[in-house]
């Protein structure tokens, strides 16, 4: 039962940070939205900053999970493209509101700089995500050009709520390959 309960925590906690902002969701709303006594997140998250830092590793792990698996799982299609596609999904899925680790990156920076630093390693783990996916395509996995990749995607969720992820996805997906075709022509 006390999993359940931590695991509510987590859910409520995500829907509510990326919805409404960190600062602005307060303990008490969480816990009552969460259908949980406040000793309960307490016993489960010794602060608040501790439980934003379990709500960004969760969902962050999820979304790597699911663009791992594209990669795994990529049939006759390039394992960059197979990454791309799946954040464009979760751009429409899960992220129309933007990216979650940047809001924090933006709202903790001065605050708290340990969430801050949280986001950009989490942010580290894709862009290696990126470079390992360069590689598997046999294209040029220098940190440039998966920098390029990486400000490519996270244009696309920036954008997101102003263009909406249909359209910000199809301009990403219209210019990426062009980026790359100009990244072999640097690097030949």
């Amino acid at each position: 039962m006390q999993a359940g309960k931590r695991e509510r925590l987590l859910a409520t906690a995500e829907r509510l940070f990326y919805a409404e902002g960190f600062h602005a969701t307060g303990i008490d709303r969480l816990v009552a939205e969460a259908g949980v006594a406040r000793m309960t997140l307490y016993n489960h998250f010794p602060s608040k900053e501790a439980l934003i830092e379990a709500v960004l590793e969760r969902r962050f792990r999820r979304y790597l999970d699911e663009l791992q698996g594209a990669i795994d799982h990529r049939g006759t299609g390039s394992a960059l493209m197979a990454l791309v596609e799946c954040h464009c999904r979760w751009l429409s899925s899960a992220s129309r509101e933007g990216c979650i680790v940047i809001k924090a990156i933006a709202e903790f920076e001065h605050h708290a700089p340990g969430i801050a630093q949280q986001g950009r390693a989490l942010k580290q783990d894709l862009l290696a995500m990126i470079r390992d996916a360069l590689a598997r395509d046999e294209q040029p996995a220098s940190a440039p050009v998966a920098e390029r990749v990486l400000l490519a995607m996270e244009g696309a969720n920036t954008l997101a709520p102003l263009l909406g992820p249909d359209r910000t996805a199809a301009h990403l997906r219209a210019m990426l390959p062009r980026m790359l075709d100009a990244c072999s022509v640097e690097s030949a």
